[in-house]
C-alpha cells in the first residue's frame, strides 16, 4: 500500500508492506523507501515518526546522489586489464606511503562494493571500477590498504583515510553516485 509521510521540508512516498515478520522494519531500496511490519500491526505511522530523522537523513544523502550522477561521466574504453594495471600501481605507491603491503590483490564483480579486505590482509577490487576516473580508483586503493591497518570503519580507521582525503565525505559521495550509474547502465543492458 502507498503511504506518505511529511518530514521537515520533504514529502515522502513509502511502501507500507504486510508481511508474516515479528518486528518492523525500514528499508530503503534503489531509491524507495519500504516499511515492513507484521501483519497485524496498526501502528505504522508511529515507526515513520520514531525513525524520521534516519529517513530524512538516508532521503536527503540519496537525492544527492541522484543529482550528483547527473553530472559525472563513466569511464568507457578501460579493459579490465588496464584497471588491475592501475590498481598494482596504486598498491605499490599506497603501500609505501602507509607502510603495508597486501598478501594478495584480486578481482571480480561485486554486486554490492567496490572492494573488501579480509583479515588475512588480501585486497579485493570489483571488476566494475574500470568505470571509474583515476582518482576514485585510487581513493577506493587507499581506502581498502587502510584496512590493513585497521579493519573495521572505527574513527581511528576514518582519521587515517583523512590524512590523504580530509573530504573523504565528498568521495564517499561520489563513489556512490557512480555506483549508481553503473546499476542503471547495466539494467539497460539486461
Amino acid at each position: 500500500m502507498r503511504c506518505t509521510a511529511s518530514i521537515r521540508d520533504l514529502v515522502i512516498d513509502y511502501e507500507l508492506i504486510r508481511r508474516d515478520v515479528k518486528n518492523p522494519r525500514l528499508e530503503f531500496r534503489e531509491g524507495e523507501l519500504y516499511l515492513i511490519v507484521p501483519k497485524s500491526f496498526i501502528e505504522h505511522e508511529k515507526i515513520i515518526r520514531r525513525h524520521q530523522r534516519w529517513i530524512y537523513n538516508r532521503y536527503s544523502r540519496m537525492q544527492k546522489i541522484q543529482d550528483l550522477s547527473q553530472d559525472i561521466e563513466l569511464v568507457t574504453g578501460r579493459s579490465v586489464d588496464e584497471l588491475k594495471s592501475l590498481v598494482h600501481k596504486c598498491v605499490v605507491l599506497i603501500g609505501k606511503e602507509l607502510k603495508v603491503k597486501p598478501e594478495n590483490v584480486r578481482f571480480r564483480k561485486m554486486k554490492t562494493k567496490w572492494g573488501s579486505c579480509s583479515s588475512k590482509g588480501n585486497l579485493n577490487f570489483n571488476t566494475f571500477m574500470q568505470c571509474l576516473p583515476d582518482e576514485m580508483v585510487e581513493y577506493i586503493v587507499h581506502h581498502e590498504m587502510v584496512h590493513l591497518i585497521e579493519l573495521n570503519h572505527s574513527p581511528k580507521f576514518w582519521s587515517h583515510v583523512k590524512k590523504r582525503y580530509p573530504d573523504y565525505k565528498e568521495s564517499e559521495t561520489r563513489l556512490a553516485a557512480y555506483w549508481s550509474m553503473i546499476q542503471q547502465e547495466s539494467q539497460n543492458y539486461q
